[in-house]
């Protein structure tokens, strides 16, 4: 099995488990919407993509692996995928990408793509909240806000 395989397959799996609860918790807005339904098919292959790039943003951060500072645009629109996965293996070691320590590392990627047209100041103290609201979550509500931030997030990067 490829490392491909080995992480966006497990991704994928615990995104669309968690992907049918969120779409019946939350109404998205008419936009949205359209956007999902006309771009169902990229949008389903995109999200794996974004949530392995979120969780290497966040761990190349933390553990400051030496690979440079990517920007999340850069991880899921230019870097090939199987790159993307082998950084990611190398930089969280043995945890495996179903993790709490990567769910954790995808939550603060995801976040912190969300709040980046904040000042640095703002997005800094915002950031700060997420890490308690993280660190607060039983594991369940983690992947659950994992997924929905990611299924959200992967609609800014559908072409």
């Amino acid at each position: 099995m490829s490392l491909y395989s080995k992480l966006f397959i497990p991704l994928l799996s615990l995104v669309c488990s968690f992907n049918v609860m969120s779409a019946q918790e939350n109404d998205l807005s008419e936009h949205q919407e359209w956007l999902k339904n006309k771009f169902a098919e990229q949008h389903n292959k995109l999200i794996p993509v974004v949530a392995v790039a979120d969780m290497l943003f966040a761990c190349n951060k933390n553990n400051d692996q030496g690979y440079g500072e990517y920007s999340l645009d850069i991880l899921i629109t230019k870097m090939d995928k199987t790159r993307l996965a082998e950084k990611l293996s190398s930089c969280l070691g043995d945890e495996s990408v179903s993790s709490e320590q990567a769910i954790n590392y995808g939550l603060l990627g995801c976040f912190s793509d969300q709040l980046n047209d904040l000042p640095a100041n703002e997005k800094a103290e915002r950031m700060t909240l997420v890490r308690k609201a993280i660190n607060s979550l039983s594991l369940d509500e983690k992947k659950k806000s994992f997924t929905q931030c990611v299924t959200d997030q992967s609609i800014s990067y559908l072409e």
